[in-house]
């Protein structure tokens, strides 16, 4: 994620259409399949071992947690008007999410077997932290038992815009904000026409990836039906923004749509001179045409542009790169697995024509049913050719191909189609993470949620 203060001053011509200049930003992300990458982004929640509760931003909470990586580690911090909010090491970020959850924002990395070695080093760190502040970290979808009212805000000048635009647009923007963790990851394209195949198979594969991945399955304490609340709260986050987009569907898509569709959305913020200007609601088109109030004299920039970008939340987004967003935080393997499902569809020709296959019967309206169902559904939702499970053996023996015909082995001569066993297991029968929490509830733990810290900790 890059800072707003590093962002490119061009400025955007109001004289030229604006979708063409910014399509030719999305398309300078074209890189040659050699240079292909992957990035991993995942967040826990951090949480006091004695009392179970979210950390404060204090001293002896979420901001010590930043000050003694970066002094461990000589890792530069991220200030907001002075207070760190993030670290950048090298190749690596650290941030903070709303309301504390503790987010590693991974390096570009050439497989699977390396994005291993930097999850393997993160939880160390956590680890050593954890032992000096009394602090554990959870990666789970939702909050198990904290209340909206027990988290502490973050001192970062763009989620005070977000949190006030968000309670005027939908009702769950504030627990999204606050209560929830994601694991995504981010992938390339090669050209305009491999970034549409892309966007449209992992768009369509949301749904499916939310129900494999489902891991909040309580609220306050208790079961509450649904096996993700998070995915269920981006049902009523802002749907100006987030969801999945029809247009990706349809014929022309490319990246001057993209463009377009970026214009019609609200904006959050303008970063000037080291401050969020609050123009939450206002249009993009009318800054570049020098209509904002108070902002009349200020040319849109690209940089401007880029920071937009990281205010939409569609299932997938497009920046230049993909990044897939659909899926809950979980465990070390299933951190492992979301990259690993991605990379085996996106990074193999064959694998992505198989795919593009699978889906192109999926009408728009089918995969916002779809969406819409499994947070509660999961893979039990029928489809007209079976279940959401059947088609989840078929995905990932897709993706199996895939990674088998990338052929990167690590020191045991193993491929990347390691990192699937634990997909592969739930989708021929073995409980997701949520129905696993579930059977400990209502078995072992007696109906004492707070169990779920010590067993979820990283």
């Amino acid at each position: 994620m890059s800072n707003p203060g590093e962002a490119d001053a061009t400025p955007i011509d109001p004289a030229q259409p604006a979708a063409r200049q910014l399509a030719d930003w999305f398309a300078a992300g074209c890189k040659p399949p050699a240079d292909f990458r992957i990035g991993t982004e995942h967040e826990s929640f951090g949480f006091r071992r004695d009392s179970f509760a979210p950390p404060p931003y204090a001293p002896d909470g979420i901001r010590a947690v930043l000050d003694s990586v970066a002094a461990a580690e000589g890792i530069e911090p991220i200030l907001d008007s002075g207070n760190p909010i993030g670290l950048k090491g090298g190749g690596f970020s650290i941030s903070l999410e709303p309301g504390g959850q503790f987010e590693l924002s991974g390096a570009p990395l050439a497989s699977i077997h390396e994005t291993k070695r930097e999850i393997d080093a993160h939880i160390a760190r956590v680890h050593r932290i954890g032992e000096a502040l009394g602090l554990g970290f959870a990666p789970l979808g939702f909050h198990p038992t904290a209340r909206r009212a027990d988290f502490d805000w973050m001192p970062k000048g763009r989620y005070a815009i977000m949190r006030a635009y968000m309670q005027k647009v939908g009702t769950r923007g504030l627990d999204m904000m606050l209560r929830t963790c994601t694991v995504q990851a981010n992938l390339d394209f090669s050209s305009e026409a491999d970034m549409v195949r892309k966007m449209r198979v992992g768009l369509a594969l949301q749904p499916l990836a939310t129900a494999l991945f489902a891991n909040g399955p309580f609220v306050e304490g208790r079961p509450n039906g649904l096996l993700s609340n998070r995915a269920d709260a981006w049902l009523d986050t802002d749907n100006a923004r987030a969801g999945i987009p029809r247009m990706v569907f349809e014929d022309g898509f490319g990246f001057e749509r993209y463009a377009d569709y970026m214009l019609d959305i609200p904006m959050y913020f303008v970063y000037r001179d080291g401050r969020y200007i609050d123009v939450s609601g206002k249009s993009f088109r009318d800054f570049i045409a020098g209509r904002l109030e108070g902002l009349a004299a200020e040319p849109a920039t690209i940089g401007d542009f880029a920071d937009h970008t990281t205010t939409t939340f569609p299932d997938v987004r497009l920046k230049r790169f993909i990044e897939t967003r659909g899926a809950d935080s979980g465990n070390p393997a299933m951190l492992l697995a979301q990259p690993a499902l991605w990379t085996g569809l996106f990074y193999d020709d064959a694998a992505l024509d198989a795919a593009s296959a699978l889906i192109r019967d999926l009408s728009w309206e089918q995969i916002v049913h779809l969406r819409d169902e499994v947070p509660r559904h999961g893979l039990d939702i029928a489809l007209p050719t079976g279940t959401l499970r059947d088609l989840a053996r078929d995905v990932l023996a897709i993706a199996a191909d895939g990674l088998k015909s990338r052929a990167r082995t690590n020191a045991a001569g193993e491929d990347e189609r390691i990192y699937l066993a634990p997909l592969e297991a739930i989708a021929h029968g073995a409980p997701t993470q949520a129905e696993h929490w579930l059977g400990r509830y209502h078995g072992a733990w007696h109906g004492d949620a707070t169990r779920i810290f010590a067993e979820a900790a990283l």
